[in-house]
């Protein structure tokens, strides 16, 4: 999946708190819509998309 896209997915009810967190998780997609409102994209976007899965 696109790290651009993430932003735009419905997120899941409850967050799971996995170690790596699903790309659909509710925080991930809150962190990358707010990256995405600052303006970065492209390689910077998909770097900060891993980092947002990992915490």
């Amino acid at each position: 999946m696109k790290a651009s896209r993430v932003a735009q997915l419905e997120p899941k009810k409850k967050c799971c708190r996995k170690k790596t967190r699903c790309v659909r998780c509710p925080v991930v997609i809150m962190r990358m819509k707010r990256l995405e409102h600052e303006g970065l994209g492209g390689k910077e976007l998909a770097k900060r998309l891993k980092m947002a899965r990992a915490a």
